[in-house]
């Protein structure tokens, strides 16, 4: 191979001049022997330009194939020597947006034998596409007198790639036969829209599938919220001995982290390590770091971190950051920033998200202010919504809610349903009426069919005892066909997640083992001076039933199970869908106490380790 700084010498035959040109490989190189043709006229050799029209047409400068080609149209008499550079010249049309130059060779495409080539209309497809112009792309498939597999992959893929699902279903339906490829193409355009189920059909109909079909599927679960689902075929991926790749494993990480049971991702990591797959490539390292972290364990997050840092990937220092945030520890996330900023790696708009995160989590109003400027002022990054989001929730649960307001009215964009939802959430919490049902109102028309902006009304009408709004509430829920995410709490125990809802485990076969196991509970922490706390039942009920209905709440029937079923001295480790109330955080504050156990519980927004009597958030979330 030629090396980057190797004058190319190109003095030789014709023949001898193409095997150089196809040894190249930098554009410098490519240009030495360009250079050398012009100078001694040989621009009219049809094979060697075709050649040099192709390095071109794949390098960082595609437009030189386009200049060239132009160049060659003028110095040959027989313009039939160019076809072979047609469509390595449509190529770099599509690569260097040369909408004109590209509909210029369309025109004459059309009016020679070229039209009848499916290979330079396939590639005319292909640089349609390119450029954006999908009705074109389809008009040339349409008119094409010759297509094969290529033809209506190439514009299945187009269609996909701009997110219009419908026409590409209607071609894959009409194809005369399918491949790898366009089955592939479908499955993963049907996931990332959200169809999971026809993907799932399609995987399921192939009888033969590559690693890609088996990423793809795995990650059309995960994308559907079916962590269980990918975790599962990925160990069916594996049974059949295929190896898989990085996009495939950060998928399965992925699913993991979502389930939030670590047993499954140090498997993962153990195959890591034994088939000696490198972390620090294709952001292996940064899923990994993810995983750990949404799984409680953010130890091993930080000893992954520190053992790839030295990469300097900041996707990596991103991930440890937004770790530490979602476990409140908003000072060592602090510190984390800081050493970035001496290392002189430069901090994106992700890493201020999780910056201001950590400083939510953790209460920290100013600080949180005064990093919202920096990532303006110092690294001239423009806030997305999301950065005004964290803002707004830590001051209105700082009870800032006026301030929070102003953010609102003065951020570049239109404020979404989790801003409005953030607002009505710090309104319940201090008692707000009057900015809780604009909030409300706001966040409702947004997302009418979001039952959590129903519920956090209710709520705060339930907190001030309108049972008559409450009622009101409940009845516009009933209208539009909306219903109310049931709390739900998970436990991992002997390799088994095992679920549960308010008063009742799925795995009903316990379920009586685990309501005297509360009784035993709340019997003991009424020792110690636990009171109910029932100002957290928003129903209207006496206060007999209020309390039962506090005792069962999802996450206190899973932590009796953990008692009943893990030994003592392991951690008990839970993953609720909703945020913990405050009775229920109170209750586990006294059974880490009682019991001398530690409870992890990761809810809807961060972890809340409770151990000795105490919570790491500090009795802010």
């Amino acid at each position: 191979m030629i090396g980057a700084s190797t004058c190319v010498s190109v003095s030789v035959p014709g023949n001898s001049r193409v095997t150089l040109l196809e040894k190249c490989r930098t554009v410098h190189q490519v240009r030495q022997i360009h250079s050398h043709m012009i100078k001694t006229n040989l621009i009219s050799h049809a094979l060697s330009v075709s050649k040099l029209i192709s390095g071109f047409s794949e390098s960082s400068s595609p437009f030189q194939a386009v200049m060239l080609y132009a160049h060659m149209i003028f110095s040959l008499e027989d313009l039939r020597e160019i076809d072979i550079s047609v469509p390595s010249v449509l190529r770099a049309c599509g690569r260097s947006s040369a909408f004109r130059e590209g509909n210029q060779i369309f025109c004459h495409i059309l009016k020679t034998h070229l039209w009848f080539d499916p290979f330079v209309t396939n590639s005319l497809i292909r640089m349609w596409l390119e450029l954006g112009e999908i009705e074109l792309a389809r008009s040339v498939f349409d008119r094409t007198p010759v297509r094969d597999l290529i033809s209506w992959n190439s514009l299945i893929t187009g269609y996909l790639r701009v997110g219009e699902i419908e026409p590409a279903r209607e071609m894959f339906e009409r194809m005369p036969e399918r491949d790898l490829v366009s089955c592939n193409a479908m499955t993963d355009g049907y996931a990332k829209q959200g169809m999971y189920k026809l993907a799932e059909d399609i995987f399921l109909t192939m009888k033969v599938k590559d690693l890609v079909t088996w990423t793809t599927m795995i990650s059309a679960h995960v994308l559907n919220q079916r962590p269980m689902k990918g975790l599962a075929l990925f160990r069916e991926m594996l049974s059949k001995g295929i190896r898989p790749d990085a996009p495939a494993i950060i998928s399965v990480l992925s699913a993991i982290a979502d389930l939030g049971f670590v047993e499954e991702g140090k498997w993962i990591h153990i195959y890591l390590s034994t088939n000696k797959i490198d972390r620090c490539s294709s952001f292996i390292g940064s899923a990994l770091i993810n995983m750990y972290s949404k799984c409680g364990q953010i130890e091993n997050a930080y000893h992954v971190f520190r053992s790839i840092s030295h990469q300097r990937n900041t996707g990596d220092w991103n991930s440890m950051i937004s770790g530490f945030s979602i476990h409140g520890l908003v000072h060592e996330a602090i510190k984390l920033f800081l050493e970035m900023e001496r290392t002189e790696l430069k901090p994106d708009d992700i890493t201020f998200l999780g910056l201001l995160s950590a400083c939510n989590h953790g209460g920290l109003m100013n600080e949180g202010l005064s990093y919202l400027e920096t990532m303006q002022v110092k690294y001239k990054i423009l806030p997305k919504i999301q950065h005004y989001g964290c803002i707004v929730d830590l001051l209105g649960r700082s009870g800032h809610l006026e301030e929070a307001l102003e953010i609102i009215y003065d951020m570049p964009m239109e404020p979404d349903v989790l801003i409005w939802k953030a607002i009505l959430s710090a309104s319940m919490k201090h008692n707000n009426i009057k900015i809780g049902q604009i909030a409300a109102l706001r966040a409702m028309d947004l997302a009418p069919d979001d039952s959590s902006c129903y519920v956090l009304l209710s709520n705060l009408y339930a907190k001030l005892g309108w049972w008559d709004d409450v009622a009101r509430v409940r009845t516009l829920m009933k209208k539009r066909g909306v219903r109310k995410i049931p709390g739900c709490s998970s436990i991992f125990v002997d390799g088994k997640v095992h679920e549960f809802l308010i008063g009742k485990a799925i795995d009903v076969e316990s379920n009586q083992n685990i309501l005297s196991m509360i009784e035993e509970m709340v019997s003991k922490l009424k020792m110690e001076g636990y009171e109910p706390d029932l100002n957290q039942v928003l129903l209207d009920l006496e206060d007999d039933e209020k309390g039962n209905h506090l005792a069962l709440h999802s996450e206190k029937m899973a932590v009796a199970f953990g008692l009943l079923n893990t030994s003592h001295g392991i951690p008990i480790h839970i993953v609720k869908n909703l945020r913990i109330c405050c009775d229920c955080h109170s209750f586990m504050k006294l059974v880490s106490k009682i019991y001398d156990r530690r409870i992890i519980i990761r809810d809807q927004n961060r972890f809340h380790h409770f151990e000795n009597g105490y919570c790491s958030c500090k009795d802010h979330w």
